[in-house]
């Protein structure tokens, strides 16, 4: 794999990655909102789905992001008879969101980010002293 490969592979890894932390910190700041009228349904947790894509001009996969879709989990009840987007019952539907499960996802992409941004890094490096070497 040439140098410029391996820097396009972590490229496209840093850009999905930069997608996922973008949607955790959306599901993060919609923790807490509920429906705005009895019925409706609150904020649906968003997560996001990865594909390899084949570049053929350099005959390698890259990752890019395929969708970004809805958890289908169930939506927490909580009994709040005041407050206004309560049900007949006296129940409040709160968002699919679990700030610990986005504080470990978050977590995770930013090491990957992180790992990719190290290997381009790496790569830059390499390439200055072959340009140092010939230079000689």
């Amino acid at each position: 794999m040439d140098l410029y490969t391996s820097m396009a592979v972590s490229a496209s890894g840093m850009k999905a990655q930069g997608t996922r932390l973008k949607t955790i910190a959306e599901n993060l700041a919609n923790a807490n909102t509920t429906a705005e009228t009895p019925g409706d349904l609150p904020y649906r947790r968003k997560v996001v789905m990865f594909q390899n894509a084949l570049d053929r001009q350099m005959g390698v996969d890259l990752v890019r992001v395929a969708k970004i879709d809805v958890d289908k989990k169930d939506f927490e009840r909580r009994y709040d008879p005041s407050h206004p987007s309560a049900d007949a019952d006296g129940y409040v539907l709160l968002p699919n969101v679990n700030s610990v499960v986005e504080a470990m996802d978050m977590r995770e992409a930013q090491r990957s980010y992180e790992a990719n941004l190290s290997a381009v890094d790496s790569a830059r490096q390499m390439l200055m002293r072959t340009i140092d070497i010939l230079r000689v």
